[in-house]
């Protein structure tokens, strides 16, 4: 009898252990470590940036753009500081999409894809934040000097790259996005009934989302994003830089509306979507969304 109840103790025990099983395949589910983290940062180059078409005396917004960019990278390096160096299993990279047609720009942004584990040395913690003291801001003195804003093709990315891109197993999938909240590209421009794979000020307008009640009409329309993905519930996003167009004063709240009801759509658990903010402002925020504490 006693061997019997021993037995069944160490079924138990095994069964306890085990990762969680895909009902749909029968596959066990690796559930992911929070001490790995894998950070993307998906960086929209549409002339939002451009100091002369979107001009700001207190502080450029492709200014602000490179110190979040900074900030995210503080507190990747920051992590990684925490753990023992056997348990480095971390990485960060950063996207464009579509890729700009300056060559240098996709060459900066591989060198801005880096990677730690059990071999790295310590002297590469200084080569990472050289990269990205340097980097971020040739990036964007590239992208200004070439003039040719061809937008942020960013349902796509949803669609079609974000599982690839920005989500490993056994990591804390953290995605920033850089934008002003707007999202237009004519390869993606598309809608299903009262939902678009887009986001204007005209189309704002357009809806009539213009007063305080503007989620009446948002609600009663089923207004929003068309549906990109269908579970990013292992994906956290943060969205850094919305920057609606002056006349309305709705536009911010409507823009956020648009983002948080897509985010729910895809199953996205934890986002976060934060205004052009100085980024002395935003910095404690970016630091926070990394620890995840």
């Amino acid at each position: 009898m006693k061997n019997i109840v021993y037995i069944l103790l160490m079924i138990s025990l095994i069964s306890c252990c085990k990762d969680p099983v895909d009902p749909k395949g029968g596959k066990s589910i690796p559930e992911p470590d929070p001490n790995n983290i894998n950070v993307s940062i998906l960086i929209d180059l549409s002339d939002r940036i451009d100091p002369n078409t979107n001009p700001n005396p207190t502080m450029e917004y492709f200014q602000r753009d490179i110190e979040y960019i900074k900030a995210i990278e503080k507190g990747f390096l920051n992590h990684i500081k925490t753990k023992r160096i056997i348990t480095y299993n971390d990485q960060m990279q950063v996207f464009f999409n579509p890729e700009p047609s300056d060559p240098k720009i996709n060459d900066f942004t591989k060198e801005l894809k880096v990677s730690f584990d059990q071999n790295t040395n310590k002297a590469y913690f200084n080569t990472v934040e050289k990269k990205y003291a340097e980097l971020p801001a040739n990036i964007y003195q590239s992208a200004i000097k070439d003039g040719n804003y061809v937008g942020s093709d960013i349902w796509e990315f949803f669609k079609n790259k974000v599982n690839d891109y920005c989500v490993k197993e056994d990591h804390r999938n953290i995605l920033f996005i850089l934008t002003d909240g707007y999202m237009y590209h004519e390869n993606s421009r598309f809608s299903e009934k009262a939902k678009t794979s887009y986001l204007t000020s005209k189309l704002v307008k357009s809806n009539n989302l213009t007063t305080s009640d503007f989620k009446t009409a948002f609600e009663q329309k089923n207004l929003g994003f068309v549906k990109a993905n269908d579970n990013l519930s292992n994906l956290e996003v943060i969205v850094l830089g919305i920057n609606p167009e002056k006349g309305n004063p709705f536009e911010e709240a409507v823009i956020k509306e648009y983002w948080e009801k897509w985010f729910k759509e895809m199953k996205i658990k934890k986002y976060q979507i934060k205004s052009a903010d100085l980024p002395s402002n935003l910095e404690p925020i970016i630091l926070k969304a990394i620890t995840g504490k």
